[in-house]
């Protein structure tokens, strides 16, 4: 008898997530994870309709609401003008619009909230379904031995090996596990540097919970010297992207900040102090997803841009699928994980298209390619590509 059902490897939010469906599910998980403690640092923030049901399957809907700032809409703006507009919430209609116009919200909210509070309520719900998280737990090898997964793993500094039915790797773009075995890593359409900063929100309004001290409303700056992105956090505080196009560095606030207001024409506010961080946005999806006991999942089977913020997203819904497949596999005693494969597949190959596009679009442009791209924005904007392009910018499909 292996010692677990499925070991997970890698405690990030995905393979949290999906230690919580199997707990939930009656399933003997452990998740494996080689940081004694959380990772502190404010990473993915965008919590999207198909993520939000994943969480809500795990019974998190109500503590993330709680924390989450939930955006009231997002404006997509080029040369000081508003071109479209989509309202998010839970009220009937299309959501995005062309100009300023308000309007009903498409049903389907987007939340933000910074990824290491994701992570603590993922690992609090987690010890509350099962305890089956091993902080300071490294896997260091696997062997599908036709039966069972051999895994040998380094905890607190000795060394031991485990035994599963199923084996989950969840360790990331640089997964060890896919390397070692082989599975392949395909370089997919879009690249792009960026940098970041979180700071607090200077043209904030005040409120009260979450919200308190943000417009929570999202803006998309489409500007010919390429994208700049502000984003709204929970507390006051909004993320400013910045697409790099020049040798430069923007990793100092007072070079951030410049450029901000060279694109916009106005300042930022970006505070003295900000520490912006640089970033390489690319594209990749393992050649196979899954082989026999063993299956990838969140980063470690795609890496998707963090532009459009379907990441994690993405992985949250491979979580659920995976999770329905995993408890099949081990009701019948066959190990049958090509059907998630395949729908991870798929779902992976939309995202990559999503985010190429949200690339291009924020890439700089000027005269008739710039005319034309706005053209395209306020077309997206307007019947009868409306619904069609609501349904995008909030991960529909997926």
């Amino acid at each position: 008898m292996p010692d677990h059902d499925v070991i997970v490897a890698g405690g990030g939010p995905v393979g949290l997530l999906l230690g919580c469906l199997l707990a939930a599910r009656g399933i003997d998980a452990i998740v494996c994870e080689r940081r004694d403690g959380p990772d502190p640092r404010t990473r993915a923030i965008g919590i999207h309709p198909p993520g939000l049901a994943a969480l809500a399957e795990a019974g998190l809907a109500d503590a993330i609401r709680a924390e989450a700032l939930a955006l009231r809409g997002g404006e997509v703006l080029s040369r000081g003008r508003v071109l479209a507009a989509v309202a998010f919430g839970a009220g009937s209609g299309a959501g995005l619009r062309s100009g300023v116009g308000s309007g009903p919200g498409s049903g389907r909210p987007v939340l933000t909230l910074p990824q290491h509070r994701t992570d603590a309520l993922l690992r609090a719900r987690l010890a509350e379904l099962s305890g089956g998280l091993r902080p300071g737990t490294e896997v260091l090898s696997v062997r599908d031995e036709g039966s069972r997964v051999r895994v040998a793993v380094r905890e607190r500094g000795r060394e031991r090996e485990l035994t599963a039915a199923l084996l989950v790797a969840a360790d990331g773009v640089r997964s060890g596990i896919r390397t070692a075995l082989g599975l392949g890593w395909r370089r997919r359409p879009g690249s792009a540097g960026y940098a970041m900063a979180d700071v607090p929100d200077a043209g904030a309004g005040v409120r009260s919970g979450p919200d308190a001290g943000s417009d929570a409303v999202a803006r998309l700056h489409c500007e010919p010297g390429g994208l700049v992105e502000s984003l709204p956090l929970p507390g006051g505080i909004r993320r400013w992207v910045v697409r790099r196009t020049g040798p430069g560095s923007l990793a100092d606030a007072a070079a951030f900040r410049a450029e901000i207001a060279a694109r916009l024409g106005t300042d930022p506010g970006i505070p003295e102090d900000a520490r912006p961080v640089e970033f390489l946005a690319a594209q990749h999806r393992a050649g196979r997803i899954a082989t026999g006991r063993i299956a990838l999942l969140g980063d470690a089977a795609h890496e998707i841009s963090p532009i459009g913020g379907q990441g994690m997203n993405l992985g949250w819904a491979d979580a659920r699928r995976l999770a329905a497949a995993i408890e099949e596999a081990l009701r019948s005693g066959r190990p049958d994980l090509e059907r998630y494969a395949r729908a991870s597949v798929r779902a992976a190959a939309s995202a990559h298209r999503r985010s190429a596009f949200y690339m291009a679009m924020g890439a700089p442009a000027s005269g008739p390619l710039l005319t034309a791209r706005e053209t395209l924005i306020r077309a997206l904007g307007a019947p009868p590509l409306r619904a069609r392009a609501a349904a995008l910018v909030t991960m529909g499909g997926l």
